[in-house]
């Protein structure tokens, strides 16, 4: 008789085991997914879709709350009963700030939830925070990515900007460089029709488009080459004038 009752309480305890690891792998699924949803929830670029998400995350943490209670582990439970304390708080949020600031906490707490969780199951503890620690490297990488992206759109940019100022530059310089030949030429011409010379200095007839596609440094000398060039034909038609 003995020996019934002892594998009878033999057989419970295994029983009560078996329930409370399987209530416990339940539990660890939906917190899973409540912490999933937090971080989308927190990462939403509206308030709309924070409250959707926080609202999934809740409700997850809800169908959790009984099956952590009979897993055992308190400091699992007690972490995701101060979540959806959190969590309860997002919809009636006016502003999405304060819908994020309590979305945070709450994924914050069912990271730890998740954790503590790990550490009452008996099989396959840590997985799950391995797991998260690879998420969140993958989503450091991505991250890392993004940025590298953006990197090099600004540098494109930055790029692009700098051809602009050069041409505003070249354009500028063409300009006041056009602009003084121009008023030296009639100044020179003024002078030889004084001295009733036949003769008439001609500006050349640079094409602006090749101008664009040189240096700044090269535009400068063929201006002063084609400046000293009238300069040299003007004193030539000059001295003409005496003869």
């Amino acid at each position: 008789m003995k020996k019934n009752y002892f594998f009878l309480f033999f057989s419970l305890l295994v029983c009560l085991k078996f329930q409370s690891q399987t209530n416990c792998s339940e539990a660890n699924s939906e917190i899973n997914y409540a912490y999933s949803n937090a971080k989308h929830s927190y990462e939403a670029n509206n308030i709309s879709h924070l409250k959707e998400y926080a609202f999934k995350s809740l409700e997850a943490f809800k169908r959790a709350e009984s099956k952590l209670k009979e897993c055992g582990c308190e400091v699992s439970y007690n972490h995701a009963y101060d979540a959806m304390q959190l969590l309860v708080k997002v919809d009636p949020a006016e502003s999405y700030e304060d819908g994020r600031f309590y979305v945070k906490r709450a994924r914050d707490l069912a990271k730890e939830c998740i954790i503590e969780l790990d550490k009452c199951t008996s099989e396959n503890q840590g997985d799950n925070s391995l797991s998260i620690l690879q998420d969140e490297q993958k989503e450091l990488q991505q991250q890392q990515l993004l940025l590298k992206q953006k990197e090099k759109e600004i540098q494109l940019k930055l790029a692009e900007q700098k051809e602009k100022e050069l041409l505003l530059k070249k354009e500028e310089m063409i300009n006041q460089y056009n602009s003084a030949i121009s008023s030296n030429v009639t100044s020179f011409n003024a002078i030889l029709k004084m001295y009733n010379s036949k003769d008439e200095v001609v500006i050349p007839n640079e094409n602006s488009s090749n101008l664009m596609e040189k240096s700044l440094e090269e535009i400068k000398s063929l201006y002063l080459k084609n400046l000293k060039g009238l300069t040299n034909t003007y004193l030539s038609y000059l001295n003409n004038c005496d003869n």
